[in-house]
């Protein structure tokens, strides 16, 4: 059930993006996020195997978690498209016969509300993502 949500990209201008649009996305995302217990998983990422050493950026449309620091951070950018769940891949990653999305597009892996509900394959899925991050650029 696809919900009539503009289709806005998170790295969009903030001020460019309506207030009742960037409202709507954030309660959609919160609801979404909150069903596919994704929060509590990154939480549990972040006690168990970051020892409390990540932190969470919250956006209108999701969460991104990060670690590290200089040369070594890392991320998984989680974001919210009406009622799936899109994981940003790495640059240039290409998917494999392995591929338990539903879909990908070059950038990210979309998942269904079927696949997200799934906590256990959200949580392998999302230690895929952990053990193999998004590198960022050094601010160095």
């Amino acid at each position: 059930m696809q919900q009539n949500i503009p289709n806005i990209d998170p790295s969009d201008e903030i001020d460019e993006i309506p207030e009742s649009v960037r409202a709507e996305r954030f309660e959609n995302a919160k609801k979404i996020l909150r069903e596919s217990r994704i929060p509590v998983i990154l939480q549990e990422f972040n006690t168990h195997l970051l020892k409390g050493r990540g932190w969470f950026e919250e956006y209108s449309s999701g969460v991104i978690m990060k670690w590290g620091t200089g040369y070594t951070r890392r991320h998984i950018w989680i974001d919210v498209d009406a009622d799936r769940i899109r994981v940003r891949l790495l640059p240039h990653r290409k998917c494999t016969e392995n591929l338990l999305a539903d879909e990908c597009d070059g950038e990210y892996h979309i998942y269904s509300p079927k696949q997200w509900q799934n906590t256990k394959l959200m949580r392998d899925e999302l230690k895929a993502y952990y053990d193999k991050p998004v590198a960022e650029a050094s601010d160095d």
